[in-house]
C-alpha cells in the first residue's frame, strides 16, 4: 500500500516546513507548495527544494512544486501534479498567509487584494481542485486560523477580516462535505517561531516563541481523526488541554 499524502502550502519555511518534516516522520509523502524557489528565493530564508531534502532525508517521497496560491491556474497544474505522481491526496494543509501592515485607510488596493488573494482566494483555490480526487476515499483539510480573527484591536484589519473569512470557508466546507471530507481550522493563538511571524513582529530572537512542533502534533491528531469530525474552530490552548499538542519553546 502506498504512504498517504499530505498536501502543504507555505512550505518553503517556518511552520510549514515543520509540518513537512514532522508528516514525513510519520509515514507521509509530502508536497511542498510555495513560491520561494532556489532561483527565486525571497526576502525571508528557506525554499520548498531544501524543504523537500529534509522529507526526503526523513524516508518520505517528496514533491517541490513552485506555487503561487494566487493563481488558481498553477493550483490547478499542481493537483493534477500530485495525483499524477503519488496517485492520492489524503490530506490538504492550507498555511500560507500574509498580514499586511499599515493603516487601511492608507493601504493600496493592490495590497489590500493580495492578503484576500493568499488568504482567502488561495485555500479556496487548493479545496477546490484537491478535494475532488479526496471524495470517494475521504480525506482531511485543515485551515491555519489565528486568534487575530477575533482581535480587531491587532491593527491589521486585512489579516483579521481574511482569517474570520477562513474559518466562515471552513465551517461552509465542513457542512458541504460532510461525510466525505472532514475540514476542520486550528485558530493558533500562541506566538509560534517563524521566519515570516519573527519578521512581522520585528523579532530577533527566539525568546519567548514556543516551537513550531506544535503545530504539527496539531495537524498530526487533525488528520487522523474521523472524517464526521468536521467543522471544528479550535486553538492550540484547546488541543494542549485535550492532551494533543505538547508544550515546546522555540529557543
Amino acid at each position: 500500500m502506498s504512504r498517504p499524502v499530505v498536501v502543504i502550502t507555505g512550505a518553503s519555511r517556518g511552520i510549514g516546513k515543520q509540518l513537512a518534516i514532522d508528516f514525513a516522520k510519520a509515514g507521509y509523502d509530502v508536497a511542498c507548495l510555495a513560491r520561494s524557489t532556489e532561483g527565486g528565493r525571497g526576502k525571508l530564508p528557506g525554499t520548498i527544494g531544501e524543504t523537500a531534502a529534509l522529507v526526503t532525508a526523513e524516508g518520505g517521497r517528496a514533491l517541490a512544486l513552485p506555487v503561487d496560491v494566487r493563481s488558481e491556474e498553477q493550483v490547478a497544474a499542481a493537483a493534477e501534479r500530485v495525483y499524477a505522481d503519488f496517485g492520492r491526496c489524503d490530506v490538504v494543509i492550507n498555511n500560507a498567509a500574509i498580514a499586511p501592515p499599515g493603516n487601511s485607510l492608507e493601504m493600496s488596493g493592490k495590497l489590500w487584494r493580495l492578503g484576500v488573494d493568499i488568504n482567502v482566494n488561495g485555500p479556496f483555490y487548493v479545496i477546490r481542485h484537491f478535494c475532488p480526487g479526496m471524495l470517494e476515499s475521504g480525506g482531511r483539510v485543515i485551515n491555519i486560523s489565528s486568534a487575530v480573527s477575533m482581535t480587531p484591536e491587532y491593527g491589521r484589519i486585512n489579516y483579521t477580516a481574511t482569517k474570520r473569512a477562513l474559518e466562515g470557508m471552513t465551517e461552509g466546507f465542513a457542512h458541504e462535505l460532510r461525510g466525505k471530507i472532514g475540514v476542520n481550522c486550528i485558530r493558533l493563538e500562541l506566538a509560534v517561531w517563524s521566519e515570516g511571524f519573527a519578521a512581522t513582529l520585528g523579532a530577533t530572537n527566539k525568546e519567548g516563541f514556543e516551537h513550531p512542533v506544535v503545530m504539527s502534533d496539531a495537524c498530526l491528531w487533525l488528520a487522523g481523526q474521523p472524517i464526521d469530525y468536521s467543522g471544528h474552530i479550535l486553538t492550540i490552548g484547546q488541543m494542549r488541554e485535550m492532551g494533543v499538542v505538547r508544550g515546546v519553546t522555540a529557543a
